[in-house]
C-alpha cells in the first residue's frame, strides 16, 4: 500500500523531469517518496523561492514542465515573488506545497489557496482519494494556461494510505490554435494581401513564436516576402537566416537597426506580447506602418496593431505563405537592398575614449566589458539574466543562438534577486551547455543563498558576471537624476569573488580588461576541469543603458 505522497510522486514522476526546492515539515512525506519510489531528480535549493525560479528556468531553457516544491506557511510565502514571476511570464511549472491540516488552521497557517490566487496561481488540493487524478488535472492546468499551480498536500493527508497508485494516465496535451470560420480567414487574407503588395515588409517574432516552433515557418514566409526580421529580447534567434535579421527591437536594439524598422510599411508580429520595452514605449513603428499581430491571446495587446489574427504563430505562419503562393505574389527585395549586418552592431567605446576600457571615472566602461566578454563566450552558452539596470549588456553584446538560450527571469514581475536560482534550472535542462549568469550586485546580494546553489549544480559549466557599480543601478539613472536622496540607492562595495570562494567557485575581480584574460583561460580549459567562475566587474555608474535612457525620457 502507498500513501498519499507516494501517489503524488509517482504521479508526477510520469510526467515531470526535475524537482527542485527546500525540504521541511509540510514535503518531508513527498521528497521521500520521490527520493525511494521514483527516479526523477531533485536539487536542493537553498531559499524557497529559488525552487520555484529553478523550475521557471528549467522550462524557458528545455520546453519540459519542472516542478518546485516547498513547506506550508514561511516556506510558501517565501516562493511568491518567483510564482508571480512565472504567471506573468506564462511559464508552467508545479509547486507542490505543504499545507495546513484538514482539522482547521493551526497558529502558523496562512490562507495559502487566497495569496497564490492573488498572484494569478490556481491551487489544486490533495486528497486522499483523488491525488493521482488531482496531479493529472493540475499540470494539464499548467500546461494548457501556460501558468505555475500550486499542488496542496495537507499535513494530515500526506503520510495517509491511499491504496495502491494507478497507472499515471497520458496527459491531453493543448492543440495548436487554428483561426477558423469566415472573419478568421478574411484576417488572415487582409494580411497576405499587405504583404504582397509591401514595398517594406517587416516580422517580429516573439517567445510565443518560439513555443509554437514556428521557426522554420517564419524562415519561409521571410523568403516569400523578403522581409527583413526581428525579434523581442526573448525570441532572439528564431528566424533561421541571420542575415536579415536585426536582432532584438525595442529598448536593447542597435539605433540604426530602431531607425530602419521605422521604415516598414507593413509589419505582421508572431508570438509577441508588444509590451512597452519592445515598443520602445510607442515609438517602434512609424505612425504610416500597417501593424499585423498574431497571437493567441484574446485581442490585440497594443494599439497600434490594425489587424488581429487569433492563432498558434506557426498555423499562421504557414497559412500566410499558402495564400501568398496562391496570389502569385514576389519578395519585396527590401532586405537585399540594405545592409543588415552593419545596423545591428552596437558601440563599442572606442581605446582612445576608454584607454583599457576604462570611463573618465577610472572604473569600467560596461559597453566595454560586454563586448570583450561577448568576444570570449563560448558559442553553446545559455545566458541567464537577472532583473537590473545592466540587463541590457547581455541582450547587446552577447548573442545566442535560439530563444531557449536567453532566459530574463524576474523582468516579467520588475523583479531583481533571482539570478543565482535561474543557473540550476537552466544547468539541469542544457546538461552539455555553458550556463552564463549576467546579474548586478543588488540582485546578487539578494540571492546570495543561492549562490551554493550556482556553483554546485552548473560547476565548470558555469559563469556568473556581477556587474559590480556598488548601487542599485536603475534607481540611480532615474531617481537620481530627479534629484532624489541617493543614498538609499547606494551599495557598499562588495567583494562578490571572496563570496565566490567561500562556496567553491573561483572569483576575479575584474578592473582592467586584462582581467578577463583569465576567462580566456577559462573557456579554453575542459568544463570537468575547470571551477565555476565568478567575474566581479567593477564598472562606471555614469554609463547609461539605451533602454534606460528611453525610460527616463518617458519619465521625465
Amino acid at each position: 500500500m502507498a500513501t498519499v505522497s507516494a501517489h503524488v510522486a509517482r504521479t508526477l514522476a510520469a510526467h515531470i523531469d526535475h524537482v527542485f526546492g527546500v525540504m521541511g515539515n509540510g514535503n518531508a512525506w513527498f521528497l521521500d517518496a520521490l527520493a525511494r519510489e521514483t527516479s526523477v531528480p531533485f536539487t536542493a535549493v537553498r531559499h524557497e523561492v529559488a525552487g520555484v525560479v529553478a523550475a521557471d528556468a528549467y522550462f524557458r531553457a528545455s520546453g519540459r514542465i519542472a516542478a518546485a516544491t516547498a513547506t506550508y506557511g514561511a516556506g510558501f510565502t517565501n516562493t511568491l515573488t518567483g510564482l508571480a514571476e512565472a504567471v506573468q511570464a506564462e511559464v508552467p511549472l508545479v509547486l507542490v506545497v505543504g499545507d495546513q491540516p484538514t482539522a482547521g488552521c493551526r497558529a502558523w497557517d496562512v490562507d495559502q489557496l487566497a495569496l497564490a490566487s492573488a498572484v494569478g496561481a490556481r491551487t489544486y488540493t490533495v486528497g486522499r482519494t483523488d491525488a493521482s487524478a488531482t496531479v493529472v488535472l493540475a499540470i494539464e492546468h499548467a500546461l494548457a494556461r501556460r501558468q505555475p499551480v500550486v499542488l496542496a498536500l495537507p499535513y494530515d493527508v500526506a503520510a495517509l494510505d491511499a491504496g495502491d497508485v494507478p497507472e499515471a494516465p497520458a496527459l491531453r496535451h493543448p492543440h495548436p490554435l487554428i483561426p477558423t470560420g469566415e472573419f478568421a480567414a478574411g484576417l488572415v487574407a487582409d494580411a497576405a494581401h499587405a504583404l504582397a503588395h509591401a514595398s517594406r515588409p517587416f516580422l517580429l517574432a516573439g517567445r510565443g513564436a518560439w513555443l509554437a516552433g514556428a521557426g522554420p515557418a517564419l524562415g519561409e514566409l521571410a523568403e516569400a516576402t523578403g522581409a527583413i526580421t526581428a525579434s523581442t529580447a526573448l525570441g532572439r534567434g528564431i528566424f533561421p537566416d541571420a542575415r536579415y535579421d536585426l536582432g532584438v527591437t525595442g529598448g536593447f536594439g542597435a539605433e540604426d537597426a530602431m531607425a530602419l524598422v521605422r521604415e516598414a510599411d507593413v509589419a505582421v508580429v508572431f508570438g509577441a506580447s508588444l509590451n512597452q520595452f519592445t515598443m520602445r514605449f510607442g515609438e517602434l513603428f512609424a505612425p504610416g506602418t500597417r501593424v499585423f499581430q498574431v497571437d493567441v491571446s484574446p485581442s490585440a495587446t497594443h494599439p497600434h496593431v490594425a489587424g488581429f489574427v487569433r492563432g498558434d504563430a506557426a498555423v499562421v505562419a504557414d497559412l500566410l505563405v499558402d495564400e501568398l503562393a496562391a496570389r502569385g505574389a514576389e519578395p519585396s527585395g527590401w532586405r537585399e537592398s540594405v545592409e543588415v549586418a552593419s545596423l545591428r552592431a552596437y558601440p563599442v567605446p572606442e581605446t582612445s575614449e576608454a584607454p583599457d576600457g576604462l570611463a573618465p571615472d577610472g572604473l569600467l566602461d560596461p559597453r566595454a566589458v560586454a563586448a570583450r566578454i561577448g568576444d570570449l563566450l563560448p558559442a553553446d552558452r545559455v545566458v541567464v539574466s537577472d532583473g537590473g539596470h545592466f540587463i541590457g549588456w547581455a541582450n547587446m553584446y552577447w548573442p545566442v543562438a535560439s530563444p531557449d538560450r536567453m532566459m530574463m527571469v524576474g523582468t516579467a514581475f520588475q523583479s531583481i534577486g533571482l539570478g543565482f536560482p535561474s543557473v540550476a534550472g537552466a544547468a539541469a535542462a542544457k546538461p552539455s551547455s555553458t550556463v552564463v549568469l549576467t546579474t548586478g550586485d543588488g540582485g546578487g546580494l539578494m540571492a546570495l543563498a543561492d549562490l551554493e546553489t550556482a556553483v554546485r549544480t552548473a560547476g565548470g559549466r558555469g559563469l556568473a558576471v556581477v556587474w559590480n557599480d556598488a548601487a542599485y543601478g536603475a534607481e540611480v539613472h532615474l531617481y537620481g537624476l530627479k534629484g532624489l536622496a541617493r543614498e538609499p540607492m547606494l551599495i557598499p562595495q562588495v567583494d562578490f569573488a571572496a563570496l565566490a570562494r567561500a562556496v567553491g567557485a573561483e572569483g576575479v575581480v575584474v578592473e582592467r580588461l586584462a582581467d578577463l584574460d583569465r576567462l580566456a583561460a577559462w573557456v579554453a580549459t575542459p568544463a570537468c576541469e575547470r571551477p565555476f567562475l565568478l567575474l566581479d566587474c567593477r564598472i562606471s555608474r555614469s554609463v547609461v543603458a539605451p533602454y534606460q535612457h528611453e525610460i527616463i525620457r518617458v519619465n521625465s
